[in-house]
């Protein structure tokens, strides 16, 4: 069925991402056919959480990402887009400088977004068809500079925080880790008063481990097996992850420090099960350019 084409771009910590989608409705449904997903290994995060700036090496790199993107989202013939920046740019000192040389060499004009609009973003996606109103979540988004964190109960928010605490960041030192406790006291106040409650987790490296279990899109993870996942992750070094396990460079450091902040996250929430709808960023763009909400 033919519809309107949207593309959304996410320059996040660890990678930055392209996705092209026919959006249309069917049997009144929003319906998203993705067309084309580029994923692009710039680690804006090692630069800016070790030294604070993004390097020359990767200032050009983000220049010529963009170009080619752009040429991409021209030859699929997309209607409307929209580039988003997160933890990196946002921190870095030649961040908003990087955001008017994209947009001077190649057209594409960026958005650096905070931790609580991209937290915003990614809930407006497929989340409302998993949540159920008689129900309690905690939901999880780990990138490679911050953690998004939501308190859902009997349909509503009840608490939404964005730590500065990332894989990227963890691996090159650059957090604080009084941030551990902090995360800590948080989560436990607001679901003090919650009896049960489930987690639901997004982000590259829970959506890596989903697919490693070879369960079923709707199954959960529990906590026993993701306990056990870690273990078995570590057991391996860096070169064992990717020869072995064939998982990507850039995947096979951060997806270990990934693992603890969901498995964190459960323990003080109490929950016991995990969610993982496979959901992103670039997909709540798509969504909210169709809506008309950003």
């Amino acid at each position: 069925m033919i519809g309107n084409k949207y593309a959304a771009i996410d320059i996040g910590s660890n990678a930055v991402r392209l996705m092209v989608a026919n959006v249309f409705k069917k049997n009144s449904k929003t319906v998203v056919k993705k067309l084309a997903l580029i994923r692009v290994p710039i680690r804006l995060g090692d630069d800016v959480f070790s030294k604070g700036k993004i390097s020359a090496k990767n200032y050009q790199r983000m220049i010529d990402a963009m170009i080619a993107f752009k040429h991409l989202m021209k030859v699929h013939e997309v209607s409307e887009y929209r580039a988003m920046a997160t933890s990196a740019m946002r921190n870095a000192e030649n961040g908003v400088e990087l955001v008017k040389e994209i947009r001077n060499t190649s057209g594409v004009n960026i958005e650096i977004i905070d931790g609580k609009k991209e937290a915003a973003i990614i809930f407006s996606t497929k989340l409302s068809d998993l949540i159920k109103k008689d129900r309690s979540y905690i939901y999880v988004d780990v990138g490679g500079g911050s953690t998004e964190i939501t308190i859902i109960s009997k349909g509503k928010i009840i608490g939404a925080k964005s730590f500065r605490l990332g894989t990227v960041r963890i691996l090159n030192s650059g957090f604080d880790e009084r941030v551990w406790s902090k995360i800590e006291v948080w989560i436990k106040d607001k679901t003090k008063d919650i009896d049960k409650i489930e987690a639901i987790g997004s982000g590259g490296n829970i959506n890596k481990i989903f697919k490693m279990s070879g369960k079923s899109e709707g199954e959960t993870l529990s906590y026993s097996f993701l306990f056990a996942k870690l273990n078995f992750l570590k057991s391996y070094t860096f070169e064992g992850r990717v020869d072995e396990l064939g998982l990507n460079e850039d995947r096979a450091d951060v997806i270990i420090p990934a693992t603890k902040i969901y498995m964190s996250a459960m323990k003080w929430s109490g929950a016991k099960k995990m969610y993982v709808p496979k959901i992103g960023l670039v997909d709540g763009i798509i969504r909210s350019i169709y809506k008309g909400t950003i």
